[in-house]
């Protein structure tokens, strides 16, 4: 028995070292250089060792075996090579390892690569493929790892996999696969890495996955998955990372959930429609890091137990129905004083009560985020919490917290956000916030602060959103807080604010609202520089004056400048703003014709009533109409009319004047010489010419070209020597 055995063995040996050299190495050298043929002719430049003049065991990421050189790992992972996978690397049938992963190749995955019986490993992540997963690929029974990471592949996940047996990790996470998971891959009994995430999946978590019990990491995240919380699953007792966000799953959880995983490490179970209490028994996975289940319908206290997870890392249970109406809601935050690595406590949107204990300034010198916003919490903010030197972000806002923003805030350096905005907070907003000199977003909103706007926030260069209306702020607008060019949204609206508006460096500003205060004076010409302003809110204050020239913000949407007293007309390039979505102009002194052209033709885009001046306008609008005038040439020939008329009327008066003082003053009494001196070669003609023209001159509209009297009657004497003296010497 045993020389057969012995028979048998060498004889498969023989067999084996035949097929290898049966072709010696061209098989595995035609079929790389057939691949190499459908890589993307710029890309092959990488593979330019891939030539018969070079010894196929030497070419570029290619890899024999040491007996028979025969091809056993082509690594060309990261090369950045385009194309399509040719079916010619079915032929590499000594291959234990592909890898394709990080290139740029689309089409398919051939059918062919089933060939590769000897095939252990294959890493096609990362690339264009679509079309589906190759059935043949259960033909490669020794197969270790398969990953199409993000690709995208199409269709259901073959239940030919599940005759894998050897199977350990299987990643076909980030593709387009969809339906329901086959239950045959339960047999694959070997697996301890499984990732459908970020697929078109649906349906229930098959109760056959039980077998899975060597699962260290299982991602069923961003698909549409459904029933209760899969039993499966509290067999895997071997589980490290278990993610099943953002999918239909629903239920409670078992509550000896934490007995049954006690190797987890990270727990991602958001936004599903979990239902119940939070498992006190989590408390037991002294392993436990990350706990996310945000946005559920989560209910009762979060366990104050979980103080015990000395590694915890982060606590994410927002948008749940947290909180038993008690003051015991908050017990947790001093038991968790215990995870001295936690950086991340995220409690927001849920039902909390009670006043914020003191002890919050003692958790984790390491917390970069605290999130309490969107609660029921009272009480104030203790003067120690600039001990958590660490925070960069802090959301206390929309509770019922109240006293003073402590001064220690600006010992928080790192800090970025803070939004303590629908409180009932007040004092006065402190100088030492300025210290903060990396704060992007400052929102202190509906509060009850008061006194003025600390100047030193210029110091606050990165500042991007400040807001602070629905306060008790007074006193100017600090010129230095306008100066930060970073400032994209700037609200101080509702509050008792004096003095101008000034317009300082705000190149970046999309949004400025200051409505509702006592600002006066006339609007600053700078205005009209801000030209990334999508929308400006300066109604309700005492601004006067004509409305500065912001031609230049073609993007803007909003525009209200109601209740001041602003006057002159509406500026005619207003209607060239096709971005405009609203545009109140309402209760000033606006007087002229309302355009109808552009946004002016939809009334319930422009409001203008209160201006009792203004006329014309489209219908809607109820303005009186406009007094109609003659075009422009008209106007001009009817002046023209006007003047000659005049001019010759002027001038027939002061020629019966000129003839009566010409007569009188020459003494001309005779007869003949009336009668007869005007007939007879007197050049009648040019005469009334100049005295026609004279009393053109008169009959100018404007004042400054006509002629005077005076004037008028020296260029009449003028013409009286010309035409009469001329004829006296010649009848003497």
């Amino acid at each position: 028995m045993r020389n057969m055995r012995l028979f048998l063995s060498l004889a498969f040996s023989a067999l084996t070292l035949l097929e290898a050299y049966k072709f010696n190495d061209e098989t595995d050298k035609q079929a790389l250089l057939d691949f190499k043929s459908q890589v993307s002719e710029d890309k092959r430049v990488v593979l330019s060792s891939w030539d018969s003049s070079f010894p196929l065991c030497n070419w570029t990421r290619v890899t024999c075996g040491r007996k028979h050189k025969r091809v056993i790992g082509l690594d060309l992972g990261g090369f950045q090579l385009g194309g399509v996978i040719s079916p010619s690397i079915g032929n590499l049938s000594f291959l234990k390892t592909l890898n394709l992963e990080n290139n740029s190749f689309d089409g398919t995955i051939p059918q062919e690569v089933g060939n590769l019986f000897r095939l252990e490993y294959l890493f096609m992540g990362s690339n264009f493929l679509k079309g589906e997963i190759p059935t043949s690929l259960s033909n490669c029974s020794r197969l270790l790892i398969i990953d199409l990471f993000s690709n995208s592949l199409g269709q259901g996940v073959p239940s030919e996999l599940g005759s894998l047996k050897k199977l350990l990790v299987l990643h076909l996470a980030k593709n387009s696969l969809k339906g329901k998971i086959p239950t045959s891959l339960g047999n694959l009994t070997s697996l301890n890495q499984l990732s459908f995430a970020e697929n078109n999946l649906e349906g229930k978590i098959p109760d056959d996955f039980a077998r899975w019990t060597q699962m260290v990491s299982l991602e069923l995240s961003m698909n549409s998955f459904s029933g209760i919380f899969p039993p499966a699953i509290y067999n895997m007792s071997s589980l490290v990372s278990l993610s099943i966000f953002n999918n239909r799953f629903s239920g409670s959880l078992r509550p000896d959930f934490g007995n049954l995983l006690p190797k987890l490490g990270e727990l991602y179970f958001g936004s599903n429609l979990l239902s119940g209490e939070i498992p006190t028994t989590l408390s037991n996975i002294s392993t436990l890091r990350m706990v996310n289940m945000e946005y559920n319908n989560l209910t009762g206290t979060i366990p104050p137990s979980f103080g015990k997870l000395r590694s915890l890392q982060v606590l994410s249970v927002y948008s749940n129905s947290l909180g038993s109406h008690s003051l015991r809601d908050l017990e947790f935050i001093s038991a968790l004083t215990n995870c001295t690595q936690l950086y991340t406590l995220n409690v927001a949107n849920n039902s909390l009560r009670g006043d914020l204990p003191t002890s919050i300034a003692n958790l984790s010198t390491n917390l970069i985020e605290l999130n309490l916003d969107l609660n029921f919490i009272s009480g104030s903010i203790p003067y120690d919490i600039g001990n958590l030197k660490s925070l960069q972000k802090i959301w206390l806002g929309r509770n019922l917290l109240t006293g003073p923003l402590p001064t220690s805030i600006g010992k928080l350096s790192e800090l970025v956000y803070l939004y303590v905005l629908l409180n009932r907070m007040s004092g006065e907003i402190p100088s030492s916030i300025s210290n903060i000199t990396r704060l992007e977003r400052l929102y202190l909103s509906s509060n009850s602060f008061e006194g003025t706007i600390p100047p030193s926030l210029g110091n606050c260069s990165y500042l991007q959103h400040l807001v602070m209306e629905d306060n008790k702020l007074s006193g100017a607008i600090p010129w230095e807080v306008m100066q930060v060019s970073s400032l994209m949204l700037l609200t101080m609206s509702h509050n008792l604010l004096t003095g101008s508006l000034p317009i300082g460096g705000l190149t970046n500003i999309g949004t400025l609202a200051v409505v509702h205060n006592k600002l006066s004076g006339k609007l600053p010409e700078a205005l009209g520089k801000c030209l990334t302003m999508e929308k400006l809110y300066l109604g309700g204050n005492y601004f006067d004056g004509t409305i500065p020239d912001i031609s230049g913000l073609v993007g803007v949407k909003e525009i209200d400048f109601s209740n001041n007293n602003l006057s002159g007309g509406i500026p005619r390039y207003l209607v060239n703003f096709k971005a405009l979505e609203y545009l109140n102009l309402s209760i000033n002194n606006f007087d002229g014709k309302v355009p109808t052209e552009g946004k002016f033709k939809n009334a319930s885009v422009v409001s203008v009533f209160g201006n009792k001046n203004l006329c014309g306008g489209v219908t809607e609008l109820k303005l009186k109409p406009c007094f109609s005038l003659k075009p422009a040439k008209e106007v001009k020939h009817f002046s023209l009319s006007k003047k000659v008329v005049i001019g010759v009327s002027i001038g027939i008066s002061l020629l019966l004047l000129f003839f009566a003082a010409s007569v009188s003053l020459l003494e001309v009494a005779d007869e003949m010489i009336l009668n007869n001196g005007l007939r007879i070669g007197f050049p009648i003609v040019e005469c009334l010419k100049l005295v026609l023209e004279v009393g053109l001159k008169c009959g100018e509209e404007s004042p400054v070209n006509r002629l005077a009297m005076s004037e008028a009657v020296k260029e009449l004497i003028s013409i009286r020597e010309k035409f009469f003296r001329s004829r006296r010497r010649a009848r003497h």
